[in-house]
């Protein structure tokens, strides 16, 4: 089963995610999306299979988002569409794509439901915390 991750490998939760796609054997298509944004299409087609509305995976915490006023509701999606692809650092992450579906894997445990031996053991988050997927 093919996966792929966007991945940013400055973010501990795309660290991690990436960390149990590997403990379960799987050798995932890794894409860092800050050198390599997805075009619009496919962005949209991300944000269509994972179910979200279009602001739930604007990422808020990075500098973009308040410098742009994006917590204004009154951004239509296209616009929020058009700013994350202008800014890549406000994609939520990581997205992972698999057989299984596609996921906003925050908490990074999350990806567990697209693989496909979910069975990874015992996995120790870089925080510490202590994940056990028997």
């Amino acid at each position: 089963m093919s996966i792929t991750i966007y991945h940013n490998p400055e973010c501990g939760t795309s660290r991690n995610t990436l960390a149990m796609i590997r403990q379960s054997g799987a050798e995932p298509v890794v894409i860092e999306y800050l050198k390599t944004p997805p075009a619009r299409e496919k962005l949209i087609e991300l944000i269509d299979k994972m179910g979200l509305p279009v602001r739930s995976l604007l990422r808020e915490k990075d500098i973009p988002h308040a410098e742009l006023g994006l917590a204004d509701l009154t951004w239509s999606d296209d616009s929020l569409i058009d700013f994350m692809l202008a800014h890549p650092i406000l994609i939520n992450r990581p997205i992972v794509v698999s057989a299984k579906g596609v996921k906003l894997c925050r908490p990074s445990e999350t990806v567990l439901d697209l693989l496909p031996n979910p069975h990874i053991g015992r996995f120790v988050k870089e925080d510490g915390e202590v994940i056990d997927a028997a």
